[in-house]
Order: C-alpha cells, then sequence, then structure tokens
C-alpha cells in the first residue's frame, strides 16, 4: 500500500509495521496526518479507528488526547470493540434488532442485550478499508457494504475522510449512496481523554461540559428510547451552562442508573435551515486542553465510558470507568422504530452527507 506521508518518527511513537496485517484478504496500515502547528493524528484503515491525537497542553506539553491502541491486533482485540472507530451502518442502538419498512421486517444482529448495536458485531468498526492518502493533511477511507450485511437492506457505498486543519480541527466528512432503499446512521466514537492517557488514565469527573441542547432523549433499563423527547431543565441532564461531569454524575437520578452515568443523545438546538452547528465543549481544567464540536447532525451521544474496565491501550495506559467522553454526532436511538424521531431513510435518489468538527484548543 502506498504510504508516502509516513513519518518514522512521529510524535506518537507507533511503527507503522504494527499495523500491517492482512484482514479479511485486505491490507491494514497506518497513516498520519500533520499541521504546521505541530498537531499529529494518527488513524489505521481497520474500522477508520483514530490512534492518536497529539496536541499541547497550557504550557505546550503534546499528549495523545484520544483513547487507542499500539498495534492492529490490539486493536482488533480490543476490550472496547468500538474504540475510536468509524460506526455503522446504524450509530447507537435498535430495538430488539429489528424495524420495519414499507411493510417487511428487517432482522438485524443482536449484540447488546436484546438489541443490535452500533451495526451488530462485525460493523463498520471491524471492517477494513479502503485508504487513500494524498497530502499529508488527510486520508481518505471508503468502503462497500453489501446489501444483507448483519441484516441491513441494500449495498451501501461509503466515503469517509479525515482532514486535519492549520487551526487544529479534525474534520470528518461522510458521504454514502446506496442502491435499495435503506437506513443509515453514521458516527466516530472517539473516546477524548483530554488530561492524557496515563497508567491509570484519570477519570473526566473534572472535565467542563457544556452542551447545546434544551432536550435529551430518555431512554429505558436496555438503553432503548422510550419515545419522549424531554427538557434537560431542572435535570441533572442539563448541560446548557457548563458543569463539570462529575458534578452530578452519581445523583438518584433514574436516566443516570439507566445509563450507569451519561449514555444519552441530546436533541441540539438547531433551526432545520442550518447546516453545521456548535453541539458541545469539553474543558479539562488542569491541562487547559479544549475540544468543541460541530456538527450537521440533529443530536449527539454523550457517553462517558461507563463500561471500561481499566484495559490496556496505547503504550500501556489503561483505561478505567469514565476514563473518557465521547461526543458521538448522529441521528437519534432507534429512529427506524420511532416514527416521530428525524427519518434515518436513505432512498436510492439521495446522498447521506454528514459534517462533524473535532475542534482542539487551550485555556489559558
Amino acid at each position: 500500500m502506498n504510504n508516502t506521508f509516513y513519518k518514522e518518527n512521529n510524535l506518537s511513537g507507533l511503527k507503522r509495521a504494527d499495523f500491517q496485517k492482512i484482514v479479511d484478504g485486505k491490507e491494514t496500515d497506518l497513516f498520519i496526518l500533520s499541521n504546521q502547528q505541530g498537531t499529529e493524528v494518527a488513524i489505521t484503515n481497520y474500522g477508520g479507528a483514530i490512534l492518536t491525537v497529539m496536541v499541547p497542553d497550557k504550557n505546550g506539553k503534546l499528549a495523545n488526547v484520544v483513547q487507542g491502541h499500539d498495534s492492529i491486533d490490539n486493536v482488533i482485540n480490543s476490550h472496547e470493540p468500538f474504540l475510536s472507530t468509524l460506526i455503522g451502518r446504524y450509530g447507537n442502538r435498535i430495538a430488539k434488532g429489528s424495524f420495519l419498512m414499507d411493510g417487511q421486517e428487517h432482522n438485524l444482529t443482536i449484540n447488546n442485550g436484546p438489541n443490535s448495536l452500533h451495526g451488530g458485531p462485525t460493523g463498520f468498526h471491524a471492517r477494513v478499508w479502503d485508504a487513500k492518502q494524498e497530502d499529508e493533511h488527510s486520508v481518505t477511507l471508503h468502503y462497500l457494504s453489501k446489501d444483507g450485511e448483519e441484516g441491513f437492506p441494500g449495498n451501501l457505498d461509503i466515503t469517509v475522510t479525515y482532514t486535519l486543519t492549520g487551526e487544529n480541527e479534525l474534520v470528518i466528512t461522510y458521504v454514502a449512496n446506496c442502491d435499495k432503499k435503506t437506513i443509515t446512521n453514521l458516527t466516530n466514537h472517539a473516546f477524548f481523554s483530554l488530561a492524557g492517557l496515563n497508567n491509570p488514565t484519570p477519570t473526566v469527573d473534572n472535565n467542563i461540559v457544556t452542551i447545546n441542547a434544551d432536550f435529551y432523549i430518555p431512554i429505558d433499563e436496555v438503553s432503548i428510547p422510550t419515545g419522549e423527547v424531554l427538557k434537560v431543565e431542572g435535570t441533572p441532564m442539563d448541560f446548557r451552562t457548563p458543569h463539570t461531569v462529575g458534578s452530578r454524575i452519581n445523583e438518584p437520578f433514574q436516566q443516570l442508573i439507566n445509563g450507569a452515568g451519561y449514555d444519552h443523545c441530546y436533541v441540539l438546538n438547531k433551526r432545520e435551515t442550518e447546516a453545521l452547528v456548535f453541539a458541545a465543549k469539553c474543558i479539562e481544567p488542569e491541562s487547559g486542553r479544549s475540544l468543541e464540536v460541530y456538527t450537521t447532525e440533529p443530536g449527539v451521544q454523550v457517553y462517558t465510558a461507563n463500561w471500561h474496565n481499566g484495559f490496556t491501550g496505547y503504550h500501556g495506559a489503561t483505561f478505567p470507568a469514565r476514563s473518557a467522553i465521547c461526543f458521538e454526532a448522529q441521528h437519534f436511538p432507534d429512529s427506524p422504530n420511532k416514527g416521530h424521531f428525524p427519518s434515518v431513510v436513505l432512498k436510492p435518489e439521495d446522498t447521506y452527507h454528514q459534517v462533524t468538527i473535532y475542534k482542539f484548543g487551550v485555556e489559558k
């Protein structure tokens, strides 16, 4: 595989040889994105996983702020299979792995209690994508999801481009087309640890979070939406003004009990005429590192790594419960079974298009 822009002395210390393997007849590899500010992002075409994001703190000290692994074998065999990977064909859960479309029932693979999660066990996170890197700032991944894969109808042709801008923005652009009516809800499941990875990686309890949402989607005891859309006002779900993650996460609030912490889709404050909107901001006060999220999607799933168990990742770092926070831009969970949620149906005559931006900065 042509990989002209790989740097042997990359900031993350990752080695290309550790990511080269033949999986399902296709070659995996390591891709390095960089900009003039000295920021660096490492990605593998297995699952489109983001392996590292090297950014400075308020003192200029670089650290990796995304949870990942340092070899392809560890990516494939990760305790958390969705660790900072691309997600599809359907991000989040579909109740009982079943939905009706035009009167026909479609049954998906069950992989999360009674439900289908993140496209099933061999979803896009577990596929080798075709990769093409034409400059040091971006890499383009392509995958053809075949009709019937994990139970989803239609051939879905997907292109995802990761771009690192000069403003320290990691821009993810998704484009997809189908040959048969299907459902599509793509996202990236990056686990952010703005303090930097360590052994153990600290919790995100002190992370100061703002979410641009007046409403959220409550879930039942198996994390399926109840169908309601509720106000955040007066609840621990309210991040309209900045709050630390840990200030209310352990309150005896039924939604936090159901999710074992935050694991909920927020309905972004967005007018229909708006494309890209501000979704969320996260600040890690000790390092000063910040993250802003912008997206064209109607929702963002906020997840505080509640089910991490201390497994080992990048350079021996360990990932205990609540050591990361995810901002997964997406449509709402179980939308195919909730007619009042925004539609996730993709028709052959239409094109799926999404842009999500993760912008890294420093608060001094």
